[in-house]
């Protein structure tokens, strides 16, 4: 398959969903919802959406139902980087190759922005204009993966050890995994889970794409973090080599560059045979993976 292609094209059914979604500037107040925006459009490459989507089409779903929870996983992937860019967290002046939220609207304004897109996105998942056509039971089970995945016990959770562990020599390689899988790895997972709850998968495709997201999760932050290493500031987006000069818990300030480089394709490749029940169905899924650890932003 051609994922370029692919990517492109999957890219542009969920920002024209999103702009649907999303409150419009000219409602009030405009400063809130133009601060969600411009975050949510600053360029994304819409890695988790997609991937639920993939997901959904791997397991035989009907993606378009998926199209309200892609959303809304990427309005939470986006208020986490709008806090995550906060002068109290990591201080970043760029996300995305553009000024960060907090640089354009002003702390405050930052802060309810990542709020709202966050209430947004279960208020837009639990809509039951969404429902007809899905099991009641499955719709349950993805509110409660993506919450869980999202809150203290995932993605939170990995950012507060994230924060603790900044600057400090001891942090050790279990540490440094459960930052990676739960600050970012969490969320993939998430993602994809969801895509095949929506798409009706059984016990066996279920537990099969599970793995997948795990693997795929991690090898996605080993990636930036060598990103971080090797990359430049107008590849990747953001200030190259702010992980290191911060002291963050990373895979290569644990083990070293090449060491993650095995890593990551370890993971990759461990979400490749995750894939082995499926057929031509889940290539996408199979080729992001691929990219994941490839890619140079």
């Amino acid at each position: 398959m051609d994922l370029k292609s692919y990517l492109k094209e999957q890219c542009a059914r969920v920002d024209a969903a999103l702009d649907h979604f999303l409150p419009k500037e000219t409602i009030l107040p405009h400063s809130l919802h133009k601060s969600m925006r411009y975050s949510v459009f600053a360029g994304g490459k819409r890695v988790r959406p997609i991937l639920m989507l993939a997901a959904c089409q791997a397991v035989g779903g009907d993606t378009e139902r998926a199209i309200p929870a892609a959303c809304a996983m990427e309005m939470i992937h986006t208020y986490s980087l709008i806090h995550d860019d906060l002068p109290a967290m990591d201080d970043d002046d760029f996300r995305r190759g553009n000024p960060t939220n907090h640089k354009v609207f002003g702390e405050a304004i930052a802060i309810l922005a990542g709020d709202a897109l966050l209430t947004e996105a279960f208020r837009l998942i639990s809509n039951p204009a969404f429902a007809a056509g899905c099991d009641p039971v499955a719709r349950l089970a993805v509110i409660h993966e993506i919450a869980n995945c999202a809150g203290s016990c995932g993605m939170v959770g990995g950012q507060v050890v994230d924060m603790e562990s900044e600057g400090k020599s001891d942090i050790d390689l279990p540490t440094v995994q459960y930052i990676h899988t739960h600050k970012t790895g969490a969320l993939i997972k998430a993602s994809v889970v969801a895509g095949a709850l929506l798409g009706g998968a059984d016990e066996q495709k279920l537990a099969a794409i599970t793995r997948y997201g795990e693997a795929a999760g991690l090898a996605f932050q080993i990636a930036d973090d060598i990103l971080d290493i090797e990359g430049t500031t107008e590849e990747i987006g953001k200030d190259a080599g702010s992980d290191v000069a911060r002291g963050k818990a990373t895979y290569p300030a644990v083990m070293g560059l090449a060491a993650a480089k095995v890593e990551a394709q370890a993971m990759m490749d461990e979400a490749m045979r995750a894939l082995d029940v499926f057929a031509g169905e889940a290539d996408p899924l199979r080729e992001i993976a691929a990219y994941i650890v490839k890619r140079k932003n």
